[in-house]
């Protein structure tokens, strides 16, 4: 379903992806055949590679998965295969971003990614007069400041931004908010016990960070992948998963920020 909702790929690989995940959908027989998932993973890596490397990052944790899933049905029990995968795929991934953020990029850490992209970046505009107090025309001209200019430029009279005390706290919470909610979801997955909170914490990341990052296609990958790892008496959880599987969908083709800021 999250193939079908957003395509991906040029036109030699987008067909291909299409397909299988509608052959997914309605055969259960295919849904089980590992050179089938096996297809869907080099499709993805192709899609990934004519790219490279400026896919999105669930792009190649797509392709891991879809790898993974093509290995795990040649098991002689598939679920718990799956399932390991998918908790040591998540936790890797996680951890990764939390040694990126805390370890290589010093303007993570100083707050600087988040004050300048909660003023650059359209996707987060909404948000930050919503949240962040700022007044449209503030947003502008914040953005016109940031501007890049040509190669060696400079401007000739630094223009002053501004940033409401609210922004400013925006920035800071979602700085360290993000960096610990992920240290937290990174341990879970690669301890071998706590399932009801690696399931609590993946939930609320997903929960939490979509209703801002408006990147559904990721979104969908975490959920399916945790939601590998439910074992078969645990229905309600199942239940819990579709549930956060449709607010990432209403948070992707409802502008909620937008409609909250208007009234």
């Amino acid at each position: 379903i999250a193939l079908l909702l957003r395509p991906m790929g040029q036109w030699s690989v987008r067909p291909v992806i299409l397909g299988v995940a509608a052959l997914l959908l309605i055969s259960p027989r295919a849904l089980r055949t590992p050179v089938v998932w096996l297809g869907m993973a080099i499709a993805v890596a192709v899609r990934g590679g004519d790219d490279w490397p400026l896919a999105d990052n669930h792009i190649y944790l797509l392709a891991y998965w879809a790898l993974a899933i093509a290995l795990a049905l040649r098991t002689a029990v598939p679920s718990p295969t799956l399932a390991g995968s998918s908790r040591v795929l998540l936790g890797l991934a996680f951890a990764c971003a939390v040694f990126w953020k805390a370890v290589l990029s010093p303007d993570y850490l100083d707050g600087r990614f988040f004050r300048v992209t909660l003023l650059t970046d359209p996707r987060f505009g909404e948000a930050s007069m919503l949240i962040g107090g700022l007044g449209a025309d503030q947003l502008r001209a914040n953005r016109d400041a940031l501007a890049a200019l040509p190669h060696g430029a400079t401007p000739l009279t630094p223009v002053a931004i501004t940033e409401p005390p609210r922004l400013r706290l925006l920035a800071a919470v979602s700085t360290w908010g993000m960096l610990a909610l992920e240290t937290a979801v990174a341990l879970v997955m690669l301890l071998p016990r706590a399932t009801i909170v690696r399931h609590g914490l993946l939930l609320m990341f997903c929960l939490v960070t979509y209703a801002f990052a408006p990147v559904a296609g990721f979104g969908w990958l975490l959920l399916v992948m945790g939601a590998a790892q439910i074992e078969p008496d645990q229905g309600w959880l199942l239940r819990l998963y579709v549930a956060a599987f449709l607010v990432v969908l209403f948070y992707s083709e409802v502008p909620w920020a937008g409609l909250l800021l208007d009234w």
